[in-house]
């Protein structure tokens, strides 16, 4: 028989959107408490975020991504390139097959985000971001032009797709 974790609500996590985290309104100061419960953080079919453990489940409030992705590491070029993006907790991931970048927000004001599995997503940093455009290449065939980059075979656009597009992907 599996047991669920109780839910428990005392005490309040919040991660803002510069990648802070938060315990009842101060910030966790320690870089390896946040990577630890970094490792139990959970998005669940509805949306929320939890600290998770086989015992308890504690939510958690999240202003934009859980999680900002910090540096860049780039191999090979055009279609054979490998593109590695690390977050603010240390974690590596392979832009690629199960890991995608998707471009929110405007030309204007582009939000990047790279998914992480199982819901979660990091912020693409800024910086982070310049160093992806200066890779761009013009994709030939659909949205021929829209800069992009290559990864594990896979081009990923850098700018969000157009209002159009977007109304008949849902």
């Amino acid at each position: 028989m599996t047991v669920s974790p109780k839910i428990c609500i005392e005490g309040e996590f919040r991660i803002a959107a510069d990648g802070t985290w938060f315990h009842e309104n101060a910030p966790i100061g320690r870089a390896a408490l946040v990577r630890l419960f970094s490792t139990v953080l959970v998005r669940d079919a509805e949306g929320a975020y939890w600290l998770e453990t086989p015992a308890e489940k504690v939510p958690v409030s999240v202003e934009d991504a859980p999680f900002i992705a910090v540096e860049l590491a780039a191999r090979g070029q055009g279609k054979h390139q490998i593109l590695r993006l690390r977050t603010n907790v240390g974690r590596w991931v392979t832009l690629g097959h199960g890991h995608s970048l998707v471009v929110r927000g405007t030309a204007a004001a582009p939000r990047p985000y790279v998914g992480l599995g199982g819901g979660l997503e990091a912020l693409v940093a800024r910086p982070v971001y310049y160093q992806l455009a200066d890779l761009a290449i013009a994709r030939a065939g659909a949205h021929q032009g829209d800069p992009g980059v290559w990864s594990q075979g896979r081009f990923f656009r850098l700018v969000p797709e157009p209002a159009a597009a977007r109304e008949s992907l849902g």
